[in-house]
């Protein structure tokens, strides 16, 4: 069956925490989403421990992130267990800043240098199916203080994620991208050159 992948921007993080909560719910593994927050003034703090991660793991469980070539912090996605929210950990995305993230998207911008080669979450989110515009944008929303939440559905359960992101409030891109524009942001690469 074929996979699609899923991408809702919110302006509230609670708000993104419930829709992955009930996105689990739904019978989607917490393997298959992902969370992006930004974590500029460390707003997050709270929600992680002493080393950076809402719930430690010290077993084999634990899948290893390399972020050597991303300015990456995060040293260990956590899986299994108590969902994908227990295993947030913090790290640095060239371009957008400093994050609170977990899930499969951040093995992607840590892995391989991926990162550091591509864009940072412009080039995770084009590497995941979204068209360079549709990356550009959701990556402008974290730069700008958002959650973003991204899903591997298949055809079958695609429809329950799509409406579960809408109905805990996940902003209208599109419109958001209009307004940023009449602001003065000018699009292009996340990291080419500051914008207002």
């Amino acid at each position: 069956m074929a996979t699609r992948t899923i991408t809702g921007l919110f302006d509230d993080y609670d708000a993104a925490a419930r829709a992955v909560d009930n996105i689990e719910a739904a019978g989607v593994p917490h393997s298959d989403i992902s969370i992006v927050a930004n974590n500029a003034d460390d707003r997050h703090a709270a929600r992680t421990g002493p080393s950076g991660y809402a719930n430690e793991r010290k077993d084999d469980e634990s899948d290893s992130a390399d972020g050597a070539g991303t300015g990456a912090t995060l040293g260990t996605v956590l899986g299994g267990g108590a969902g994908l929210l227990a295993g947030l950990g913090l790290m640095a995305i060239p371009g957008v800043g400093p994050v609170v993230a977990a899930g499969w998207l951040v093995a992607t911008l840590t892995g391989a240098g991926v990162g550091a080669a591509t864009g940072g979450l412009l080039g995770a989110l084009t590497g995941a199916g979204l068209s360079e515009s549709e990356a550009e944008h959701y990556a402008e929303g974290v730069r700008r203080g958002g959650t973003l939440v991204t899903v591997r559905a298949d055809e079958s359960r695609a429809e329950r994620v799509t409406s579960l992101l809408s109905q805990h409030g996940s902003i209208d891109l599109d419109h958001r991208a209009q307004n940023w524009r009449a602001e003065g942001w000018t699009g292009g690469t996340i990291g080419d050159a500051p914008r207002p």
